[in-house]
């Protein structure tokens, strides 16, 4: 399997992950939180979304999905456009409710969309590009794609055990 390929697979996974875990949920179930501390599966699936809308982009050198295509406005949060969710607060997460799980899959999947066209062009060569040199070491394009997808499918894999409680 080449690089590309199997980068594709790996977002594929998420993907499918996250329509299985909002498969038939309604508003309220996906803003469930187990505790007031707790996130929704609204929050995950949006934070794990926006995360890879953020970093792919950064790394393909374009615009986010989010307000390229106008899903900030669709969702209407009450957050900057460049919110991600990372440093949010309980009250940040509650603020997250969706009518139905098709506003999250419908960003999800134009997000994955792009994702794919941006992987489907990439060598292993690429891989070695450094995108971060904030960090130390610098983090190189296929460090940055493999953070992605293990922050994503921790995420989704929240987002299942919190559906597994709504739904028991």
């Amino acid at each position: 399997m080449d690089t590309s390929a199997l980068l594709a697979d790996a977002f594929g996974r998420i993907r499918d992950a996250v329509h299985a875990v909002v498969d038939g949920l309604d508003s309220d179930e996906l803003a469930t939180r187990l505790d007031e501390g707790a996130n929704s599966i609204a929050w995950l699936v949006w934070h794990l979304t926006r995360i890879q809308d953020d970093h792919v982009a950064g790394v393909a050198g374009t615009e986010q999905v989010w307000t390229a295509d106008g899903w900030a406005d669709r969702f209407g949060l009450p957050f900057p456009a460049r919110a991600t969710g990372y440093g949010h607060t309980a009250r940040d997460v509650a603020s997250v409710r969706v009518d139905s799980p098709d506003l999250l899959t419908g960003y999800l999947d134009a997000v994955h969309e792009r994702t794919l066209a941006f992987v489907r062009g990439l060598g292993e060569a690429d891989l070695d590009r450094v995108v971060d040199t904030s960090w130390t070491p610098a983090v190189t394009l296929g460090v940055r794609l493999i953070s992605v997808v293990s922050d994503d499918l921790q995420h989704v894999g929240q987002a299942a055990l919190v559906r597994g409680v709504v739904r028991r």
